[in-house]
């Protein structure tokens, strides 16, 4: 019965940390070294990623009736899962840049927002720029038109000034 227990003490916490996540990302780790998953786990940390090595079993049974139940289709072999809680696209795109370095690393599948992606959509959700980062591109965006619209306004009332005076 013990062993019951336990293992649904590992299905809750799995369920618990998908309830807030804004993307899981299945990946294959055989073949990292230590070394290179020490460094993965800290740039994830850091980004407020969750990773973490789950038997697929207890996987399977905490992704039933969630949202993220499509990646039961993807539980095969060794699996780790990374969480984003914050930006959806951190945690695949810091998982694509090591997989560039790393051949050992290889996506399986994600869900984000909601959405199934298989392993070219995930590289390509991993492609997305930092939210920060879009944010700062949108508003540049916004700032270029306006700052040429004033000095249009500006030059066009300078010419008024100075033709103004002679028109009259």
């Amino acid at each position: 019965m013990a062993k019951v227990e336990q293992k649904q003490a590992v299905v809750n916490e799995i369920k618990e940390k998908l309830q807030g996540a804004q993307s899981a990302v299945l990946v294959d780790y055989r073949g990292l070294t230590v070394e290179q998953d020490t460094e993965l786990r800290k740039k994830l940390r850091e980004a407020n990623v969750e990773y973490k090595v789950y038997k697929n079993t207890m996987l399977n049974f905490a992704i039933q009736g969630t949202d993220m139940e499509p990646l039961k289709d993807f539980l095969g072999g060794p699996t780790a899962i990374a969480i984003s809680y914050d930006d959806p696209a951190s945690g695949p795109r810091i998982l694509n840049e090591v997989a560039e370095k790393n051949d050992a690393l290889e996506f399986k599948a994600g869900v984000v927002e909601n959405q199934l992606y298989d392993v070219e959509g995930i590289k390509k959700v991993a492609k997305i720029p930092p939210k920060d980062q879009l944010l700062a591109t949108l508003f540049g965006s916004f700032k270029s038109p306006m700052a040429s619209f004033a000095r249009v306004v500006r030059a066009i009332a300078e010419k008024q000034e100075e033709g103004g005076e002679t028109a009259e």
